[in-house]
């Protein structure tokens, strides 16, 4: 799906004559059965919203259940069309979301822990992590750990939402992890599309200049793009709301329209659609109020039935290709990744920022690698994929299954022993911690039925109490 002769990550159409879904979709049967598990699940999904067993346990292991690693109910082979295909439209709708939630405007001292977290624990959990890649994978040259390194570095907050969702923790510190994982893989992607691109040089006939000027039309135009539909949307979204020619159905629609707009766009002029799709995002998330809530909105209904569905796919089809494969070289790195390579970057990073050492720990912990770190993967193993890509897959799989059960399950218990902690502080009232912050939306809220009657609103007044 990925044409090899524009390069890895040249994305692929996103819409396709009916006699080619009809073979790239799933069969009839699969069909039934996931729709069956999705339905099942909707019937008690308010109970997952701050317990240990949240959305991605449950889907990830009903997957397992229903894949060849179980009960063989459904037949889909990893390097299958519909698979790949949805693996791009849910970056790309994660990509402008997720951007669009974090205002960048509003960076300022109240905001330095994720601005750290981003400037230096990002690239340090990269590097962290290709040179430990470098020490238990001999056979890996540089860009091939740094291709490991980078798809495991974005976080993925809603893996641990009982964290977000706290109200005893800190909005300071549930911002933070909220912020960073908001707009880390968006950041990781550009690095990854030049270690994949650098990866392939060796195998491909394209000389080293051919690849430099790829990725310079990948990063320059994909970004003027983004830029280009970001404002141009918003402005329009804004004119039109102002005069009541849209309604909100439409208004939601616009935000999957400015998504691919930006993405095929950028795809036209030889620029990346998914950096474009991050731009766009960041953009609309500054410049237009009603696109905004329609984001939201979006984002806590087809978004999340997208994501949900891929960590079924995950357990389903991913993870049984890879189980004949692990390693202990896997193992170990899946483990240090979850703790050596995250906590110390996150440390490191924080030095000077004058927060307990709890907080430190509890920061350096809750980083799971999740939706990103699947997509990415997706996008570079069904073709143009570098040699020596099974051990990164088995890698890459095996981590997002253990930040998966081990964040999914720890997250409520390890938030309220935080939150315990932070009260017994002798200079609780004053706590860093504890210093108010605009508090941008999170990517999973609870109920409706919880929130005040406007959110939205209240949320841009909000501060930490």
């Amino acid at each position: 799906m990925i044409a090899l002769d524009r390069g890895v990550f040249a994305g692929a159409r996103l819409i396709s004559g009916p006699s080619k879904w009809r073979t790239a979709l799933m069969n009839t049967p699969d069909v039934f059965v996931i729709a069956a598990g999705v339905f099942a699940y909707a019937l008690f999904s308010r109970k997952s919203e701050t317990g240990s067993v949240t959305g991605p346990i449950v889907f990830t292991v009903f997957g397992l259940l229903i894949g060849s690693a179980v009960l063989d109910l459904v037949d889909l082979p990893v390097e299958n069309a519909f698979i790949n295909e949805l693996a791009e439209i849910t970056l790309v709708l994660a990509l402008f979301t997720d951007a669009s939630r974090i205002d960048v405007r509003r960076f300022d001292r109240q905001h330095n822990v994720p601005l750290r977290l981003l400037g230096f624990g990002l690239p340090l959990a990269i590097l962290l992590g290709t040179g430990l890649a470098l020490v238990i994978f001999p056979s890996f040259d540089l860009w091939h750990a740094a291709i490991l390194g980078i798809t495991l570095a974005p976080t993925d907050a809603a893996l641990g939402q009982a964290v977000i969702t706290n109200e005893k923790v800190p909005v300071r510190i549930r911002q933070a992890l909220n912020v960073e994982s908001g707009l880390n893989d968006g950041l990781a992607f550009p690095v990854l599309l030049i270690a994949v691109s650098l990866a392939l040089e060796a195998e491909s006939g394209r000389s080293a200049g051919e690849w430099g000027v790829f990725i310079a039309k990948q990063v320059v135009l994909g970004p003027m793009a983004g830029l280009l539909v970001g404002f141009a949307g918003a402005y329009l979204v804004e004119f039109a709301h102002k005069r009541r020619w849209m309604n909100h159905i439409f208004l939601q629609i616009s935000v999957l329209g400015l998504a691919i707009l930006a993405f095929s766009g950028a795809e036209l002029i030889d620029g990346n659609g998914f950096i474009a799709a991050f731009v766009a995002g960041m953009v609309v998330g500054t410049r237009s109020r009603h696109l905004l809530e329609a984001i939201e909105d979006f984002g806590e209904t087809e978004g999340q039935l997208l994501n949900l569905i891929v960590f079924l796919l995950f357990g389903a089809v991913l993870l049984p290709s890879i189980f004949s494969d692990i390693g202990w070289q896997h193992v170990v790195y899946a483990v240090l990744s979850l703790t050596f390579v995250r906590m110390l970057a996150v440390a490191l990073s924080l030095i000077g920022a004058r927060l307990l050492p709890v907080t430190v720990v509890f920061l350096g912990w809750f980083g799971p690698r999740g939706l990103a770190s699947i997509l990415y993967l997706l996008l570079i193993i069904e073709r143009g994929k570098p040699a020596g890509m099974s051990d990164i897959s088995a890698t890459v799989l095996l981590t997002v299954l253990l930040s998966i059960l081990l964040h999914g399950v720890s997250a409520s218990p390890a938030a309220r022993a935080y939150a315990r902690r932070l009260k017994r502080s002798h200079a609780n009232s004053t706590v860093l911690e504890r210093q108010p912050v605009f508090p941008f939306p999170t990517r999973i809220r609870l109920a409706r039925a919880k929130q005040p009657p406007d959110s939205t609103a209240d949320r841009r007044g909000q501060t930490d109490s």
